[in-house]
């Protein structure tokens, strides 16, 4: 019987991988200290640079996403974060996995107008001549519309509650194709100030695009049966309602929705961060399109389907690429897109907002069952053991040490490590206090 991925060596784990996926062993080396981000390169990415600092990298296993099964690199240095969206997409495998879709790649680009005399004036004018503005910005960027990108429209608001008066906004809406963007859209942005400086009379001050990107939205479904969800004592039924029960909680009340839509990103974030994506921009953008109607509330869904069964839905907005920035330098986010074989940008979305989903449950299910902190801290064992300064051959066995005393502490792992050493002092337990 072929040995759990989670139970593998290190090696072991290469070696199936260079067995059942694409990767080939150059490859996997960018996941090797000294042999993926160079310094050099490093030193053109950021200003001052001085080093590379690493994170764990694990692949969450069991995804299924629109029927495709899917290995997903994720880039975290909490414990149990892997693993719970692993067993999760396990349970979600009973009804075939995930289904998830993301539709436009539109950004939005924004340029506050001051000095306008008559804002109603100005942006009608604006609008009057929108497509005659768009046609210019089109003839400077034929480079996106050749890659299926490319301006798709402006929009004017008013805004009236300011500490400086009412003001216009004008947002430029942009198609990104495969790349996040930004930069993209601050230079289209900048192309159009002057436009509507000389249309309007008034001055374009900033020129930027938002973080808000609600017009990039991925989304991802799943269900699971009763019989998936039971274990031990708790019954289908009980692990079903005890999860809208936590998801109800989280929906009415924004001091719990704050730590329940944390838990969505703590999956979200650990592939954006594999694949070498603007963690901070979706990050911002996630919890604004979480108060979007003007409170704030869960990005998640969860209720009673069909037959009985616990379904879950959730949306969030991606503004994400697979080309530009660090995914052409970082050999290993080359190596992270490679082996999950994603074509184009919404293949990576779809799957983020999977992970998402995935992890949002593991978290209900264990709030509403045996609590967070069973499968959690047996899982921060192991860094508890490393922390103690225990070599490689005394990290697992001093983790099931701790978990059985019910004690997983600093002090209590230094004090058993002193007994198995020899130590003089290896029965004083001064240190444990």
């Amino acid at each position: 019987m072929t040995k759990k991925f989670y139970k593998m060596t290190l090696s072991e784990r290469h070696d199936h991988l260079r067995q059942t996926t694409k990767l080939t062993e150059e490859d996997m080396s960018a996941w090797l200290p000294g042999s993926g981000l160079s310094l050099e390169t490093a030193d053109h990415m950021i200003e001052n640079a001085v080093g590379v600092f690493s994170l764990p990298l694990g692949i969450a296993q069991n995804f299924i996403v629109n029927g495709k099964p899917v290995l997903v690199p994720m880039v975290a240095e909490e414990p149990s974060v892997v693993a719970a969206v692993s067993f999760m997409a396990k349970l979600a495998q009973t009804t075939g996995g995930f289904r998830a879709w993301m539709g436009s790649q539109e950004m939005i680009g924004q340029v506050q107008m001051l000095g306008l005399k008559d804002l109603d004036a100005a942006q009608n004018l604006i609008e009057k001549h929108a497509a005659e503005l768009l046609s210019q910005l089109s003839a400077l960027n034929p480079g996106l519309t050749r890659h299926g990108g490319g301006v798709r429209g402006l929009e004017v608001r008013r805004v009236d509650e300011s500490p400086i008066g009412a003001f216009l906004v004008v947002h430029l809406i942009l198609d990104t194709a495969d790349a996040m963007g930004a930069n993209m859209v601050n230079t289209v942005v900048e192309s159009l100030a002057p436009l509507l400086e000389r249309l309007t009379g008034g001055r374009a001050h900033l020129r930027i695009l938002s973080n808000l990107s609600d017009r990039r939205l991925a989304h991802a479904e799943v269900r699971l049966p009763l019989d998936a969800l039971a274990f031990e004592s708790y019954s289908g039924e009980a692990v079903r309602d005890g999860v809208i029960e936590a998801w109800a909680f989280a929906e009415a009340d924004p001091y719990r929705a704050a730590t329940h839509n944390k838990g969505i990103m703590n999956g979200v974030d650990a592939v954006l961060l594999a694949t070498g994506n603007d963690w901070r921009a979706v990050e911002a953008g996630a919890h604004a399109y979480a108060a979007r109607d003007g409170r704030y509330r869960s990005l998640s869904v969860w209720s009673v389907g069909e037959d009985g069964n616990l379904q879950g839905s959730l949306t969030l907005p991606l503004a994400i690429g697979i080309v530009g920035g660090a995914t052409r330098v970082h050999p290993g986010v080359k190596t992270n897109l490679k082996l999950m074989g994603v074509k184009r940008v919404s293949d990576l979305g779809e799957i983020i907002a999977a992970v998402g989903l995935a992890q949002n449950l593991a978290a209900l299910r264990a709030l509403a069952t045996e609590g967070i902190q069973k499968g959690h801290m047996s899982l921060h064992a192991r860094q508890v053991a490393l922390a103690a300064g225990a070599k490689p051959g005394q990290v697992e066995p001093l983790a099931q040490a701790l978990i059985a005393s019910g004690r997983i502490t600093l002090s209590e792992a230094r004090g058993i490590l002193e007994q198995w050493n020899g130590n003089e002092h290896g029965n004083d337990t001064s240190s444990r206090r």
